[in-house]
């Protein structure tokens, strides 16, 4: 906060605060016209995501009377694919999520997220909804919204040499040495790809056009399928959404089966248990519900950097009234 603002004002303008407005009225004519209803689900859960990458925030509350450890949500995902199976239909929802200790230009660890589900629509259909969404909020800087797709796999070829699917741990080492990044993160082969892929590949994605970038490698599939791709490479059924070098959505093609959920959610915990992690209890109401999931698609999408497009901003304050340094 700069010496001549006072401790109470919010980091963002007046413009900002009516531009989120009108967002959110875009947003929801936009799927009111689809006939996609908004929910509303828990913002507290008992579960939480078992990511190793993903730190939940912990709460503690009484539930008659009883002292409970909770969590607040990273997503709405788990609620929502249980309104799903119990025959919702289509549904989206606005609502605040929580990462704990992330922060920085383009991080919060409270912020704004627009998740939705379309049962019977797949990836592809999802990417032309997507495409339209992004139009109506974006029109005024970028006109037509016409996204390039692209392939994680292709994506790292063009700017590394690499084919990130078939890379040994010594191969993705020896890139990053190559390029400067000499830092140690021991046998962990995906922390490699992400080093990667965070300093070479996505800064430059996004800026002719909006990308999607697609088939990721399968140990990123988290509840996507996995699916093969044109060269028969097995890869995650899921896309993610790039303007200008930020990362704006995450969608998937929905794993519909509760036991290799199950089974990654184990997998999830015992390398949580070897890194010295929290073990988090995982959500036995969304595996029961998972078989009675109708085949859909979902996607999650960042509210505060959907609108530092919008309004050309650089920093996640400059969108948001309290960041958590004030809040």
């Amino acid at each position: 906060m700069s010496q001549d603002m006072k401790s109470y004002q919010p980091t963002c303008s007046l413009e900002a605060l009516k531009a989120r407005a009108e967002m959110y009225q875009k947003i929801r004519q936009f799927f009111t016209e689809r006939e996609v209803l908004e929910v509303e689900t828990p913002v507290l859960s008992q579960a939480a995501v078992t990511d190793v990458h993903l730190a939940s925030v912990q709460v503690q509350r009484h539930i008659h009377g009883k002292l409970h450890t909770q969590y607040l949500q990273t997503s709405p995902e788990f609620p929502m694919k249980r309104l799903l199976a119990s025959g919702s239909g289509a549904i989206y929802q606005i609502c605040k999520v929580f990462r704990d200790d992330e922060h920085g230009r383009k991080h919060n660890s409270e912020f704004t997220m627009l998740e939705w589900y379309r049962p019977g629509l797949d990836l592809k259909g999802l990417m032309h909804e997507t495409a339209d969404l992004l139009e109506s909020c974006l029109a005024h800087r970028f006109g037509d919204i016409r996204p390039v797709v692209l392939s994680y796999k292709h994506a790292f070829q063009d700017r590394l040499d690499i084919n990130p699917l078939q890379a040994s741990l010594k191969q993705l080492k020896d890139t990053a040495n190559r390029v400067g990044l000499n830092l140690d993160l021991g046998d962990d082969r995906l922390a490699y790809m992400d080093l990667l892929f965070s300093h070479f590949v996505e800064p430059s994605l996004g800026f002719d056009a909006p990308v999607f970038l697609t088939d990721f490698p399968p140990e990123m599939a988290s509840l996507a399928k996995v699916k093969q791709d044109e060269d028969g490479e097995s890869v995650a059924a899921r896309f993610e959404v790039y303007i200008e070098g930020l990362e704006l959505a995450n969608a998937y093609d929905e794993l519909l089966d509760a036991e290799i959920l199950a089974s990654r959610f184990e997998a999830d915990n015992a390398e949580r248990a070897k890194q010295g992690l929290a073990v988090i209890p995982t959500d036995q109401h969304l595996l029961a519900a998972l078989p009675h999931m109708p085949e859909c698609s979902g996607i999650a999408l960042g509210i505060d950097r959907l609108l530092m497009v919008a309004m050309n901003q650089v920093k996640i304050d400059q969108v948001i009234a309290f960041p958590a340094e004030i809040a």
